[in-house]
């Protein structure tokens, strides 16, 4: 029998409290509230201290594209600087790759994120005296990687993140989407195994956006890193997320995929984010249809449980009875009928 495989990372319990005595403040709150999580935040608040991250739990999977997301002051950028130990949790356990950094030592630190952990931010941070392939280089020659040997990795990024062309060009002489790609680039020029990404593109233009969007899906479909990445608007996180986790003043309120948030929203407040969202865009074949393969009408539109309801429905709109649906492998797994594809799309309007 084969182990199951441990996650990238792994919060149990995490807390970030600010204020003075804060750790001993979340020892006592916890105590006195017999571990509600909801009644330690009281006494934390009652107390003058700020309980920016309530007692998070979830897990990254190996290679998954995990998004955290909320409005301003919600906790989600605090509790992404906790989980890369940019700031000490107050209380809990992170693990990445089963080592909790909770625990770790400065030097340990260091060499994780020399070794395993890229970070990337809304502000980029560039060195304005290097040049783009300098500045890519930087992480590999603090590292103590030979020149020659350092500019030949940083250009294998550079052209990953389609740049080629600059490498010679300073940050003064790019676009806002172009400096960006070289603060991607950086991150990526160690070969980090967990990627943080704190609202990348917030600052560009819209177009320029999902640009960035596209290629970042590229990216990531090419090198299978770990993400864990912060944003506030609900379309970027459909559009990247394999699971979105929603955060609500400091809390996780709902963890899903894409589908599960926009179809099934826990509270108003999951229901706001995706209120203006078009269903039909998102969710997807495998979450209306029934399995099996009864009732199944002769004709096969070509359906699969990953196309959106959109497209299903594009598909066999003039058919009027149920339709196979096939996994993944080509197998028929279950049927869908037209009139459940156009009901889905419209349950959120009424």
């Amino acid at each position: 029998m084969s182990e199951t495989k441990s996650p990238a990372i792994a919060c149990q319990n995490v807390w970030q409290v600010f204020g003075e005595g804060a750790e001993k403040a979340l020892t006592d709150a916890i105590a006195r509230s017999g571990n509600d999580p909801d009644a330690a935040a009281r006494h934390l608040r009652e107390s003058g201290l700020i309980p920016a991250v309530q007692d998070a739990c979830f897990e990254v999977k190996e290679g998954e594209l995990f998004v955290i997301m909320g409005l301003s002051g919600s906790g989600k950028s605090t509790l992404v600087r906790c989980i890369s130990r940019l700031l000490q949790a107050t209380g809990g356990e992170i693990r990445i790759h089963d080592e909790n950094i909770v625990t770790a030592s400065k030097q340990r630190l260091i060499e994780l994120r020399r070794e395993k952990l890229g970070m990337v931010f809304q502000h980029f941070g560039l060195f304005p005296h290097m040049t783009v392939l300098d500045n890519v280089a930087y992480p590999l020659r603090v590292q103590g990687i030979s020149g020659k040997k350092r500019r030949k990795k940083a250009m294998e990024v550079v052209e990953l993140v389609g740049l080629s062309g600059r490498e010679h060009h300073y940050p003064r002489e790019l676009s806002g989407g172009q400096r960006q790609r070289v603060g991607i680039a950086r991150s990526l020029v160690g070969d980090c195994e967990v990627w943080f990404l704190d609202e990348p593109f917030s600052a560009l233009d819209p177009l320029i956006r999902r640009q960035l969007q596209d290629e970042f899906l590229q990216i990531q479909q090419t090198l299978k890193t770990t993400i864990v990445f912060i944003t506030h608007d609900i379309n970027e996180a459909l559009k990247l997320a394999d699971r979105i986790a929603i955060m609500r003043d400091g809390k996780i309120v709902q963890i899903g995929t894409p589908t599960e948030i926009v179809l099934n929203p826990v509270d108003d407040y999951v229901r706001e984010f995706s209120k203006d969202v078009v269903k039909g865009r998102h969710a997807k074949v495998g979450s209306v249809m029934s399995p099996g393969t009864e009732g199944a009408g002769p004709d096969d539109p070509g359906l699969r449980t990953d196309m959106t309801l959109d497209t299903a429905l594009a598909r066999c709109m003039e058919l009027y009875q149920p339709v196979p649906v096939h996994g993944a492998g080509g197998e028929i797994v279950g049927t869908v009928n037209p009139a459940d594809l156009a009901a889905a799309l419209q349950a959120e309007e009424t």
